[in-house]
């Protein structure tokens, strides 16, 4: 199964692919989509949902899962944020897969074991499970994780059902 994880942002959009078969995690692709910071939103937008559709269409996952939002300080950049991560879920909505919503701590927990944890300890857990040389930028990391978090979601559904 090809999961795909996004963690939305309105500069920055961490992507994240994997596989999952017969119980064994692996890397397909990771990075980052970056649009230009002084750039009107809608430009940025469109950048985030032209590659986001790219991705899907070249990598095909079966699947996709995006990070919630979370409450930021400012209204304006959640508010940004929440357009990013819609442009993403009409991204995988146009492409016909079904999407999850994981919050940020959630997928910290399963991925670290703590709620809490920051991006680095994120980003090192993610390379360890992957097996991962050289680990991208925390954007990629973040989404990776989101990737892992569903497709260990989902393998717990599949493994219930069957114990049916």
């Amino acid at each position: 199964m090809r999961v795909l994880g996004i963690d939305p942002g309105s500069i920055k959009t961490g992507y994240g692919i994997v596989d999952l078969d017969r119980g064994k995690l692996s890397l397909v692709t990771a990075g980052t989509i970056e649009a230009r910071a002084k750039a009107p939103i809608e430009e940025r937008l469109l950048t985030i949902y032209t590659e986001l559709e790219r991705l899907l269409a070249e990598h095909r996952p079966a699947t996709a899962a995006v990070e919630d939002v979370f409450f930021a300080k400012h209204a304006n950049a959640a508010l940004k944020l929440g357009h990013a991560r819609g442009v993403a879920l009409l991204a995988i909505a146009r492409a016909g897969l079904s999407v999850e919503a994981y919050p940020p701590s959630l997928v910290k927990r399963s991925i670290v074991g703590k709620g809490q944890a920051d991006k680095e300890q994120v980003s090192r857990i993610v390379g360890v499970i992957l097996g991962l040389r050289e680990r991208p930028g925390v954007d990629a990391t973040d989404a990776l994780a989101v990737a892992i978090t569903h497709a260990q979601a989902m393998r717990t559904r599949e493994l219930t059902l069957k114990k049916r």
